[in-house]
């Protein structure tokens, strides 16, 4: 049966048409830049002379072509908003670059500087099918690469569900505690105590969280040695990519979280005994082995846009009641389960600051999904700003071009008062929007692990 959304969306702009000018109004639309779920608001601006009093601009919702103010949603996620994820995808790869190659206000002194990047897995909380190269999987079976079973456990039964919840929950902290170990034995492998460490070496790093298949977090990190005033300042001869690869993984094994202690058992949590560390090099150039900045950056930002959803077949935004939630979402078993545990651990008090309610689509992990130290590069927020600004003065060019130059913003007192008023776009704002009445499609949306 064919969609009514184009009959809808036709209908709409026809009776627009009759009171709006449609031109302005797909403007209006198109600056969102194919944003799905843009936040709809109603209110007032006024720009005011600062020194006059005289209002030199008003903007209300009732004058604007669609009736409300629309701002872009900014989610990072591709399953919620693959155009507002793609803006931050690529925001990230910046942010990543410049602290492999400079640029972005980091000197490109940084590339001389030793880096490695490093992947850590979380431990074995039971069997699991999945693809081991050249062979079959323990079940018996040559699994596809999209074969719905991968990472489901081999007897569900007798797979650590709580581990696996908790694991997720103390991944951040455990992360911590390894950046902690990593500066102890920097300076144990340099023959120095830890204050000459602070004097004459930086740890810098940025990082981001993924869901491997079984639903358990894992981080892909870049740490690097700088100078002790950051990435501006080389560090010294001694600190070398071998001394930085030991360094890690002796902190890594190392590392540990002590959990809660729960029906007379208490769990410590640590890295998987899988430690891939490997050197990164200066220049990007195309090769087989060796590891560039520029696909370092691609591989970090690619994942910075996924979510447990990616890999595990779970949901998007949070469970308010788990019964309700997953019925007719697809939801795989395993991910069930996990939720599950999750919603069972976070009704204990002594696991409230955990908040594994809140985080249950999250299977537990509540961190941030891409993270960086302070002296690593720039930030996003930089990076937003810099956009910004760009915008501005293409529309004061705009306006000047149109014969009407907007006011000096150092003049102006702007007094502003918008409320929520919803989200998404209409069925003919849809239209305007992508050229068609239908969603663009979700990556990752079935539960799949795109191709790394």
């Amino acid at each position: 049966m064919p969609s009514r959304a184009p009959t809808v969306a036709i209908r709409q702009l026809a009776s627009l048409a009759r009171f709006a000018d449609l031109g302005a109004y797909a403007r209006q639309v198109q600056r969102l830049g194919g944003c799905e779920r843009p936040v709809r608001m109603e209110g007032h601006r006024l720009d005011v002379h600062a020194t006059t009093g005289e209002v030199v601009r008003e903007i209300a919702n009732r004058d604007l072509p669609a009736g409300q103010l629309l701002i872009r949603c900014g989610n990072r996620r591709a399953t919620r908003c693959t155009a507002c994820a793609e803006v931050y995808r690529k925001d990230t790869y910046q942010l990543i670059t410049a602290g492999l190659t400079g640029g972005k206000g980091i000197s490109t002194e940084v590339a001389r500087h030793s880096r490695v990047f490093v992947t850590f897995t979380a431990p074995s909380f039971g069997p699991v099918h999945n693809r081991p190269q050249g062979g079959r999987c323990r079940c018996g079976r040559a699994h596809s690469e999209d074969d719905p079973a991968l990472g489901c456990p081999l007897d569900p039964h007798r797979y650590d569900y709580r581990g696996a919840v908790l694991w997720n929950a103390h991944a951040g902290a455990l992360w911590a505690r390894f950046t902690t170990y990593l500066r102890q034995r920097l300076a144990i492998g340099a023959g120095i105590n830890r204050s000459a460490l602070r004097q004459s070496v930086r740890v810098s790093y940025a990082k981001v969280a993924e869901y491997q298949r079984r639903g358990a977090v894992h981080f892909h990190a870049v740490i690097r040695l700088d100078g002790p005033d950051g990435a501006e300042t080389a560090p010294p001869s001694w600190a070398t990519t071998s001394l930085l690869t030991d360094a890690i993984r002796s902190a890594a094994r190392l590392a540990e979280v002590p959990g809660p202690f729960l029906d007379g058992r208490s769990d410590t949590f640590r890295f998987g005994v899988q430690l891939d560390i490997r050197p990164i090099r200066s220049a990007d150039f195309s090769g087989t082995s060796d590891l560039t900045s520029r696909a370092v950056a691609a591989y970090i930002a690619k994942y910075a846009t996924k979510g447990a959803e990616s890999a595990t077949g779970t949901v998007d935004r949070p469970i308010r009641n788990p019964i309700t939630d997953l019925i007719g979402t697809g939801v795989t078993d395993h991910a069930k389960q996990l939720i599950l545990t999750c919603w069972r651990l976070g009704a204990r008090p002594e696991l409230d600051e955990l908040r594994l309610r809140k985080w249950a689509h999250m299977l537990g992990f509540r961190g941030h999904f891409a993270t960086k130290s302070r002296a690593y590069s720039t930030t996003l927020g930089a990076l937003r700003q810099a956009r910004s600004d760009h915008n501005d003065v293409l529309t004061r060019e705009r306006a000047e071009q149109a014969g009407c130059p907007l006011p000096d913003p150092d003049t102006v007192l702007v007094l502003a008062h918008w409320r929520f008023a919803g989200t998404g776009l209409t069925a003919a704002e849809r239209l305007l929007s992508h050229g068609t009445t239908s969603s663009p499609p979700n990556p990752g949306a079935d539960g799949r692990t795109p191709h790394a």
